[in-house]
């Protein structure tokens, strides 16, 4: 077997007018009484720190769902994850985190796969807002938090993922994906290198 190739990639770093876009850190992802939850702890102070941020900046904060109203809505993934068809209307886990410091600005994003682009108006409602790049957060990161952040740089967005404020049901997946991801997709910072790279563009 031949070893192990790396291609050479090049630092993307943040545009001038970030968006922050949080992947699912509804109680069904942050709560282990739910079959999808798993401890986020750190994951969602992470998120809190990021959001206050965007929040002081005027900057676009995202969150998204994953909620299904129909039983024609992502039957495949359903099939494939029967767990997901706890999240309909009627039930709390569809609901946001409530540590999460969300304002009435924030934007709610409604989806039913694992991309925060796919099948929403995400992408329209970025480019009316002239954002050039994309923090991407959230639950998990071998999931939704990969998808998001790989269509985002398709959408043509510069992609920063911090470390901290991802997480997976497990380690290794966790750790898989934010080497896959920071190879190809996007920069993964430790939290504090992304915060002063973010503050770095309002002086």
């Amino acid at each position: 077997m031949s070893a192990d190739r790396t291609l050479e990639r090049a630092s993307q770093g943040m545009g001038k007018k970030p968006a922050l876009i949080v992947v699912d850190v509804i109680k069904g992802f942050t709560d282990i009484n739910c079959p999808l939850g798993s401890e986020a702890t750190e994951v969602v102070a992470a998120n809190c720190t990021l959001m206050e941020l965007f929040h002081e900046r005027g900057w676009p904060v995202a969150l998204t769902s994953v909620v299904y109203r129909h039983d024609h809505e992502a039957t495949v993934f359903r099939a494939r994850l029967p767990a997901l068809n706890l999240l309909t209307p009627d039930q709390p886990w569809i609901q946001f985190d409530d540590r999460l410091p969300v304002t009435s600005s924030d934007w709610r994003i409604e989806k039913h796969h694992a991309s925060a682009f796919h099948g929403t108006n995400l992408d329209e409602m970025l480019q009316i807002a002239e954002v050039d790049s994309v923090v991407v957060t959230g639950l998990t990161t071998s999931g939704c938090v990969r998808a998001t952040a790989v269509d985002a740089l398709q959408y043509n967005y510069r992609v920063v993922v911090p470390r901290e404020a991802v997480g997976d049901r497990s380690t290794a997946a966790h750790e898989a994906n934010l080497f896959d991801l920071n190879a190809k997709y996007s920069d993964v910072l430790p939290l504090d290198e992304a915060l002063a790279l973010l503050e770095s563009l309002s002086e």
